[in-house]
């Protein structure tokens, strides 16, 4: 797959647009498989990727059960490997309910890839046309043409942002 997520803009966790008020925030991986029903509305269906060995995780807003975004990685090589990130409907482009998923999105997979003992290192497949995007706001490295990954330093950054409060 390749990642096709708008970072809109690095956060201090997730904003709501509406009020500009921080929230809280916990990931859970996803521990059943995804259903057709769940996958409505969503651009992915989501328990491909289930099926193809990918562990999903999901992000919420503390307090509330409502998905925020997903992100699908397994670990490969020494690396977290990303096939899909997507913020849930309500959340996309600029009129979305929180500010903020994107960034949050990788910053789960960082913290999973340090959890595994990858040193941070989260490879992906960007849109051909999202990677000097992806270069400038996530600071993710080219390895070979649209295939991209975040390295410690990256890492840290996004981490420090979402999930080290």
């Amino acid at each position: 797959m390749t990642v096709d997520i708008q970072i809109d803009r690095l956060t201090d966790c997730l904003v709501e647009r509406e009020t500009g008020n921080v929230v809280g925030t916990k990931y859970v991986e996803r521990n059943t498989t995804i259903t057709k029903k769940e996958c409505r509305g969503w651009k992915f269906d989501w328990s491909t990727t289930q099926k193809n060995g990918y562990t999903v995780y999901e992000l919420f807003v503390e307090g509330d059960d409502t998905v925020q975004g997903r992100i699908s990685l397994t670990i490969d090589g020494g690396v977290a490997d990303v096939d899909i990130v997507e913020s849930a409907p309500h959340n996309y482009g600029h009129t979305g309910k929180f500010e903020g998923i994107g960034g949050h999105l990788f910053a789960i997979a960082c913290q999973i890839s340090f959890e595994a003992g990858c040193d941070g290192f989260v490879a992906f497949t960007a849109k051909t046309n999202l990677v000097e995007y992806y270069k400038r706001t996530l600071k993710a490295q080219i390895i070979k043409g649209n295939r991209m990954y975040l390295d410690e330093e990256a890492a840290n950054i996004l981490i420090d942002k979402y999930i080290r409060k």
